[in-house]
């Protein structure tokens, strides 16, 4: 069942990423004093995740955004034991976090098919209830979406994000040649020969200081979260945001976009990363790849040169660095194959430790059995 109600939200675009809800469990049925009959409990409200399922169709579909479950059934000469009321079952993206209403974070739903319990049904009534039914549990709960993606594009604003997304895969987000042209995260799919697909996450540009939330840099900070890889797009030409910012060089810009990340989240580091240094087509690319490649390989050489606050920064180990036209296509499939192959080895290395903790628990489940004897 859907009722009226309010709802508050964040959006980008149609691009929504924060929804609050009105859950309620069902009342549980009348008992049956005459012959001690139990009323049905009431129905619950369940959040189940599904793949296709977005918080704007939620919106769309329900836009007073209040969930109750069925009553449950009373008890009667027929029935002493009343049925269960009916669910209320609210299709979800995977990948959010459940929040109650003063933001502690109550579940998770990260993979398809993942059920989470939103509000319990009240119980029917009965001899420790003088049978009268309880109400359900209810509440107001936050449905807060970090996106899942195998891969995230981390940059500046006009690193040519977007573009190697539309490169990449089918995506068209929007392409300009000013900053902030993408203002949602947008999703793609890098599409092999074997038919495997890799999903991309084009997250919007950081600014300096987005860790301290600067220019809604938590918005978008938090959407790094739940990728697996981080994909690092920087400018070789290097990154100005306006005349009234400091201009820097692509080390430089490399090292701000680690300490943004770092500052954020710490365990964003730790995160495997690949390095796609664009525009290559432009004019002295090639020495300023060169020199670049010298500072990367020994960036302690280097950091006294910069400014204090970036004197002690740490760098991101990575595992390629890929330089890249997305004008003209160079190291495009390149780069293609880098991000197929660390994503193949991560795999490759999750099933071996999966693979290492189920023959342990199978050894020592064996020496419990042994010792029994």
């Amino acid at each position: 069942m859907v009722r009226c109600g309010g709802a508050a939200l964040r959006k980008y675009g149609n691009f929504l990423d924060n929804l609050r809800l009105y859950v309620r469990g069902g009342t549980g049925g009348m008992g049956y004093p005459r012959l001690g009959g139990e009323g049905g409990r009431g129905g619950d409200v369940w959040f189940v995740a599904q793949e296709r399922a977005t918080l704007k169709s939620i919106r769309d579909r329900y836009p007073k955004k209040r969930f109750i479950a069925g009553t449950g059934a009373n008890s009667s000469v027929r029935a002493l034991k009343g049925e269960k009321g009916k669910d209320c079952e609210v299709l979800v993206p995977w990948g959010i976090s459940v929040l109650d209403d003063d933001g502690k974070q109550i579940g998770e739903l990260n993979a398809a098919g993942e059920r989470f319990l939103a509000a319990r049904g009240g119980l029917g009534g009965s001899l420790a209830t003088n049978f009268l039914p309880c109400k359900g549990q209810s509440r107001i709960v936050r449905l807060d979406l970090k996106l899942i993606a195998d891969v995230g594009l981390v940059g500046f604003p006009n690193a040519g994000k977007s573009s190697l997304l539309s490169k990449i895969s089918h995506a068209k987000p929007e392409i300009a040649n000013y900053p902030f042209t993408t203002i949602q995260p947008e999703l793609g799919k890098i599409m092999y020969a074997d038919y495997k697909q890799i999903s991309v996450a084009d997250l919007p540009g950081l600014i300096e200081g987005a860790h301290a939330n600067k220019g809604m840099g938590h918005k978008f900070l938090k959407h790094v979260e739940r990728n697996k890889q981080l994909l690092l797009v920087v400018d070789i030409s290097g990154f100005q945001l306006s005349t009234k910012t400091r201009f820097r060089t692509a080390f430089e810009t490399i090292l701000l976009l680690t300490k943004e990340l770092e500052l954020y989240k710490e365990e964003l580091l730790t995160k495997p990363a690949l390095l796609a240094i664009n525009k290559m087509d432009l004019p002295c690319a090639k020495d300023n790849l060169n020199e670049l490649m010298k500072q990367l390989q020994n960036p302690q050489d280097f950091l006294h040169l910069l400014q204090e606050e970036m004197s002690h920064a740490n760098i991101l180990e990575f595992k390629e660095i890929i330089p890249i036209s997305t004008y003209t296509g160079e190291g495009i499939e390149k780069l293609k194959a880098c991000i197929r192959k660390s994503i193949d080895e991560e795999a490759e290395q999750e099933n071996e430790e999966y693979r290492k903790k189920k023959l342990l628990l199978l050894q020592t489940s064996e020496e419990q059995q042994i010792n029994r004897r």
